[in-house]
């Protein structure tokens, strides 16, 4: 299961948010792996990449949800001070979102 601000799940569920970055001690996500985000329903992960938050440009960003680098970087050392002192791996989550299952009416 994935977590996520709320403010994140309209653009999610709109598709326009297709990725996070998160601070691991491991890696706990695979590609081709289902998961779920509450307030948005089941993922797909696409892809699953370790990443330095210093390489991170404003073409990363966009997917995320953010307008540059140095907004996602903010947010990132802010979220995750302590993993960040701790050395903790920055790993870049791609996903889409799975439509709902149609199911039929009884």
């Amino acid at each position: 299961m994935l977590l996520f601000k709320k403010k994140f799940l309209p653009a999610i569920r709109a598709g326009v948010k297709t990725q996070t970055i998160r601070l691991w001690s491991c890696r706990r996500m695979r590609p081709g792996q289902r998961s779920y985000i509450p307030g948005a329903g089941h993922i797909h992960v696409l892809a699953v990449e370790a990443i330095r938050l210093e390489d991170l440009d404003d073409a990363d960003a966009r997917p995320d949800g953010f307008d540059s680098a140095a907004a996602l970087q903010n947010e990132l050392r802010t979220l995750y001070a302590e993993q960040l002192e701790a050395g903790w791996q920055a790993y870049r989550i791609r996903f889409e979102l799975v439509p709902r299952e149609w199911r039929p009416q009884r």
